[in-house]
């Protein structure tokens, strides 16, 4: 018997703070542990989607817009969508956006797209019997799409660290790269901030949406440069990376000269929370040739700490039980085959499906790639469905499948952008992206018409989720 829309909502209210302490509760793999074994069931539905993110939003409208008869549901924990994208524009002090620009109630869009929602934290996935256990109890399941976003891995990048130590560092030095109150959080300290310095972290290794740190300390600068604020903004990287690089350091010198401050091949070693102060080392290399460089051990102090540590997969990704990367993230494997040498099923279960930032495939982990992709998954979970067949191969290349703006200056509003191209790369989608000059005429990276072009954008993205 399947959950109607009318019941699913009817188990909405876990609060989003206590979902924000953690995606998950049980890492139970392919199997329910024991306290699911007697877990009461609430129905089966032919896709339910484990996430209401950018991603599996989209595969759940795309579904019902191909095929109104597909019984889709979705399982989030957090009882409100809140947009990270467009986010960094609020910390800046961008006329008209606040966090309630940010925040859209779900109910609207499963009102108007048919499918269900239930509001639970998922607390075990058994894949052999196609069951996903939650707080609130089992949701059978004949095809599951993960799309549960990242988690943060602060015991992998500091083995030393007690629980305690990990959680004031997200109390008090928020990453801000997940939705919930961690942005509430980091809005308040930087509305709040008299001086000082704010300092930004860039981990290594794949992480959500790679330009929104350097994006962060743009619109950071604009919002201390308008308010008359002292100090300056300084970006500890761990690499020499810096995505969009050429704009974004093009702009840090037209317009946050001696305010942003940019160090690269800096490795945290630890932080001193109650003396707020930074311990790193940092690499000189000398050349492209040099491959030890000159390490050298550094203090800092700050007055705010946007603390953004390693990224990860979703503890549910483990869950799941599916075959993923050797690496830190543990991106999921995808399937492939001559007749589909890519796709968003996964390469361990044909009935599991993945999408978002959790995907193998080398394409950026952004909101864009994620509606993208939610689309091409949909169609090949509709095809499945059907009785049919879809290669997404078939849809490759595909340009400007991801376009992302970042705002850099509030007054006038300019932004930059890259454009990515996607393509079949061997066994996975891969990409190839490129920077362009916004403003031709003087020969700059920004130019306002971007700066337009990157509100019409998010009004035109929250309109592709919730209508």
């Amino acid at each position: 018997m399947n959950i109607s829309r009318r019941d699913l909502f009817k188990f909405a209210g876990i609060s989003v703070a206590a979902a924000a302490v953690s995606g998950c509760t049980a890492a139970t793999g392919a199997a329910p542990g024991a306290q699911n074994a007697t877990s009461k069931m609430l129905g089966k539905h032919q896709v339910v989607i484990i996430g209401g993110g950018w991603g599996g939003l989209t595969v759940a409208k795309e579904l019902k817009k191909i095929d109104p008869n597909f019984d889709v549901a979705i399982i989030e924990k957090n009882d409100s969508f809140m947009s990270c994208p467009f986010s960094n524009c609020n910390l800046g002090g961008i006329k008209g956006v606040s966090l309630s620009t940010l925040t859209y109630d779900y109910s609207q869009a499963v009102e108007k797209n048919g499918y269900g929602m239930l509001t639970a934290v998922v607390t075990g996935i058994d894949r052999e019997n196609k069951v996903v256990y939650t707080s609130k109890g089992g949701v059978g399941y004949d095809i599951l799409v993960l799309a549960p976003g990242i988690d943060y891995n602060y015991k992998g990048q500091f083995p030393t660290w007690d629980a305690a130590k990990i959680a004031k560092a997200r109390r008090v030095a928020p990453a801000a790269l997940v939705p919930g109150g961690e942005h509430v959080a980091l809005d308040r300290m930087v509305k709040n901030m008299e001086e000082g310095d704010v300092v930004i972290t860039v981990p290594a290794g794949k992480y959500r949406c790679p330009p929104a740190p350097f994006e962060r300390a743009s619109m950071i600068a604009n919002y201390m440069k308008n308010e008359g604020l002292k100090g300056k903004v300084i970006i500890l990287n761990e690499t020499a990376e810096v995505a969009k690089g050429a704009a974004f350091k093009e702009t840090w010198k037209d317009l946050y000269a001696g305010v942003v401050e940019h160090q690269d091949n800096c490795k945290i070693v630890d932080v001193d929370f109650d003396k707020k102060e930074i311990t790193y080392v940092q690499t000189v290399f000398a050349n492209k040739d040099d491959v030890e460089g000159v390490k050298t051990t550094k203090t800092l102090k700050y007055g705010i700490f946007n603390f953004i540590p390693h990224n990860m997969s979703n503890p549910v990704i483990e869950m799941a039980g599916v075959a993923t990367t050797p690496d830190g993230f543990k991106k999921v494997k995808m399937a492939t085959s001559p007749e589909k040498p890519v796709s968003f099923a996964t390469a361990t279960d044909a009935n599991v499906f993945a999408v978002g930032d959790v995907v193998g495939h080398a394409i950026p982990p952004s909101g864009q790639s994620a509606i993208w992709s939610g689309k091409e998954c949909a169609k090949e979970i509709a095809h499945k469905l059907h009785g049919k067949s879809y290669s997404v191969a078939s849809a490759l290349p595909y340009k400007s499948a991801n376009v992302c703006y970042s705002m850099v200056n509030g007054n006038p509003e300019e932004a930059i952008m890259v454009n990515h191209e996607f393509m079949v790369q061997g066994p996975v989608i891969g990409s190839k992206g490129s920077v362009p000059k916004g403003d031709e005429a003087g020969n700059k990276f920004r130019s306002t018409g971007l700066g337009k072009a990157t509100r019409d954008w998010y009004k035109g993205a929250m309109r592709d989720l919730f209508s």
